[in-house]
């Protein structure tokens, strides 16, 4: 784990992510992306939850007890953020239409009208779908909320933080079923 760089999630996803409930995220870029697109900038990562746009109406009902748990959690610490797991990319899948992306349904938290409207935005690029093998962090790493840690982007430059052991989340034969139930939606 030498590197430094964050993918921003929504906190409630990376709380799903944590808890083995998905193992995919669904991204398009953020409005302020240099390149206006997502782009896989490194295949490991950790995961910096984010706060901006996430809202109980836009995830499932099971999940949308989680948007407030996350936001009270954050609000004990104000001023810094709590990182709690790294992930490794194990496949880039692309969707383009909304057919494909329904049958995905039940494997992430997000609505099905959220999920097609992350489908849609900027048309002629596809929805990425990332497949993460993700890890606890055994020593949790609060630090400071800087400035550039915010905003519309998907990729940040932590500076604050040191390596901690890991634990996955899932064992391999969890993760390998769940990421072949992925594979098999997408391709039907």
């Amino acid at each position: 784990m030498e590197t430094t760089i964050a993918l921003r999630e929504w906190a409630v996803a990376v709380k799903a992510l944590e808890e083995g409930r998905q193992v995919i995220v669904l991204r398009k870029g953020g409005i302020a992306e240099e390149t206006k697109e997502f782009r896989l900038e490194s295949p490991r990562f950790y995961l910096f939850p984010s706060f901006e746009h996430q809202r109980p109406n836009l995830v499932i009902p099971e999940a949308a007890g989680g948007v407030e748990q996350t936001q009270a959690e954050a609000a004990l610490t104000p001023g810094f953020v709590t990182v709690t797991s790294f992930a490794e990319v194990a496949e880039d899948l692309e969707v383009t239409d909304a057919e494909t992306l329904k049958r995905l349904e039940g494997l992430h938290i997000w609505t099905e009208d959220y999920a097609e409207e992350r489908l849609r935005w900027k048309k002629t690029k596809p929805l990425h779908v990332l497949v993460l093998r993700v890890y606890r962090l055994n020593e949790p790493r609060t630090i400071p909320m800087r400035d550039e840690y915010g905003g519309c982007k998907s990729w940040i430059e932590l500076q604050d933080l040191s390596g901690s052991p890991l634990t996955p989340v899932l064992d391999d034969e969890q993760f390998r079923r769940q990421s072949e139930e992925v594979r098999n939606r997408i391709h039907r």
